[in-house]
């Protein structure tokens, strides 16, 4: 089984963790390519590489003096080539780093620097190829990620390539110029590498043992999710479950590749699967719980309002002239509430209400702030009888006064909301229902 394999900022942050990981990948001959991130936190208090780049960097920008910054972060490697008694030196490459950073190079170049080298430490740990992800991995102009161009020829460096160390988080324009993903981009790093080398698996280390029913911060010492599907994992990473970056799931969605969420620290642990789809029936009706704070709704009334042609377009223009987006839309007959990011709205609310009033001619508009979504997300629900009952007798027994429901068509997800205060209450009720439970 030919697989990729990225490690986070955690499992590479000393080198202590990057033995961790040499032993995981040389447990394997699979795991042919590997994508480091650059060094995390070694301790609650540590800085991250990338964050001590960003601040050298800005130095650069006011003209300032950045030598001291600069050989701290070099010193955080030379630590990591030390303790693995490597016969390596950095010093050219920091050179070319400060040049670069007196010529203002650009921030995503000096982000891109902690990946890079720490790319050059594993290949030499592992004794495998360096490729460079400025070299194969490209962005168009406007600053999107070009797949055509990346796919056609780092597949063909793959392809003549039996091992190798690509660096997560970056690419180039055309011009050579580096571009960075966003934070977390080394998991999109991972799925590219994966589509192109056409793997049959992407193992995506981290510092948890995969998928947690629910945020851990709420409730104590969740449930691992043992296998989930893409479309499980869009629900809830929308909704705040961080484990893995969303944008990562696409490139190996399309190749059908499984990713296995992995860690580090416990090798040992089965994880996460998230596949297309899967025979296996998740082991509770749900599979996991996910929410965000920070909403407010407009509830709109207008009688007759059903057999209006256009009335939801006109409502939404009022949005969509502010630059607003909605996140849900429940509707009656003669009602629609539409829930939006209560800091986006809240200072546009009036022109908003106006431009509603202006377009739709409401009969009346009501708002009510400080609201939660919660998504229930599970393949299994769709099977189950009595999933919103339940939903509702947990809150109520919790004296929690549910504000909305709303269930997509596929009826993988029914969307609760709530009052901010109630947020946890919710969150702890559904899971005990559902997990703990398991009425």
């Amino acid at each position: 089984m030919k697989k990729v394999v990225k490690f986070g900022g955690s499992s590479l942050a000393s080198a202590e963790q990057f033995k961790k990981v040499g032993e995981i990948i040389r447990a394997d001959e699979g795991r042919r390519y590997v994508i480091p991130s650059a060094p995390g936190k070694r301790f609650n208090e540590d800085i991250k590489v990338t964050d001590m780049l960003y601040q050298c960097y800005a130095l650069a920008q006011e003209g300032k003096n950045f030598d001291k910054e600069l050989m701290a972060i070099k010193t955080r490697y030379d630590e990591i080539i030390s303790g693995l008694e490597l016969n390596l030196s950095l010093d050219e490459e920091f050179e070319i780093i400060k040049r670069n950073f007196h010529e203002l190079a650009g921030s995503d170049y000096a982000a891109s620097r902690g990946e890079y080298l720490n790319g050059i430490v594993m290949a030499n740990y592992l004794g495998y190829e360096f490729i460079d992800a400025a070299d194969y991995i490209f962005f168009h102009d406007d600053g999107t990620y070009n797949p055509v161009k990346t796919e056609e020829i780092l597949g063909i460096k793959l392809d003549e390539t039996e091992r190798a160390v690509i660096p997560g988080f970056y690419g180039s324009y055309d011009d050579g110029r580096v571009k960075t993903f966003s934070r977390g981009g080394s998991d999109v790093t991972g799925s590219i590498v994966a589509a192109a080398a056409k793997v049959d698996m992407y193992e995506n280390w981290t510092d948890v043992s995969g998928f947690l029913i629910a945020d851990p911060r709420i409730i104590h010492n969740p449930k691992t999710i043992k296998s989930i599907t893409y479309k499980e994992l869009r629900e809830l990473a929308y909704m705040g479950a961080t484990v893995l970056h969303e944008d990562a799931i696409f490139p190996v969605r399309k190749e059908g590749i499984p990713i296995n969420i992995k860690n580090t620290n416990k090798p040992e642990d089965e994880g996460t699967m998230i596949v297309e789809s899967t025979c296996r029936s998740s082991e509770y009706t749900i599979t996991g719980i996910a929410g965000k704070k920070g909403f407010v709704s407009i509830n709109i009334e207008k009688d007759m309002m059903n057999s209006e042609i256009g009335f939801g377009r006109k409502v939404l223009e009022a949005f969509e002239k502010h630059g607003i987006s909605f996140e849900h839309m429940p509707s009656g007959i003669d009602t629609m509430t539409i829930f939006v990011h209560q800091p986006e709205f809240e200072g546009k609310e009036q022109q908003v209400l106006a431009d509603i009033h202006r377009l739709a001619h409401p009969d009346s508009i009501d708002i009510e702030s400080d609201l939660a979504l919660i998504a229930v997300v599970g393949r299994g629900m769709k099977a189950a009888k009595g999933t919103a009952g339940r939903i509702f007798s947990a809150l109520a027994h919790a004296r929690i006064n549910v504000k909305m429901i709303d269930q997509g068509s596929s009826e993988l997800n029914i969307i609760i909301g709530v009052k901010n205060c109630d947020f946890e209450g919710a969150i702890k009720s559904i899971y005990d229902i559902f997990v703990e439970t398991q009425l």
